[in-house]
Order: structure tokens, then sequence, then C-alpha cells
């Protein structure tokens, strides 16, 4: 599974504003920003990442997966 084929997945949920997908075909690093990350816990944020990769994972597509979520403030925050 390529890297821009699971980002186009976060992008087609039309709730993630910045996405990007660095893996090399057994381990993945995701950053996922998106508001709907509000008010949630980052276990919360970390369920519906895998929400959205759970077929893959399944299948045994997608394995090692770590990532980092934020909300738009969140990000904006950390780039300066």
């Amino acid at each position: 599974i390529t890297n821009d084929v699971i980002e186009k997945r976060f992008v087609e949920t039309g709730e993630v504003d910045y996405v990007h997908v660095d893996g090399d075909g057994y381990h993945y690093h995701l950053t996922v920003v998106s508001d709907r990350f509000i008010n949630q816990m980052p276990v919360a944020r970390q369920q519906w990442v895998y929400g959205q990769l759970k077929d893959w994972i399944a299948q045994g597509s997608l394995h090692a997966v770590n990532m980092q979520t934020y909300t738009k403030a969140e990000w904006e925050k950390k780039r300066g």
C-alpha cells in the first residue's frame, strides 16, 4: 500500500485539513490534522485514525503505524 493511497483515504473523509504519510511498505508514520480532534483525548484520536485504516490492517496490508494527531490550532502552534 502506498503513502499516497493512505493519504487519499483521509482526504476523502472530508474531515482532514492536512495529512502526511511517510512509510516504507511496512512501517508508517502519519501526521493528521483535523478539527474533529478538538476536545478529544489522544486515545480517541488514535481510534479514529485506526478506524480509517482498519480494512488494510485486517487484510495484513498495513502493519506498523505510529501517528501524530493535531487540531488546526495545535498544528499552527507547533509549526510556529
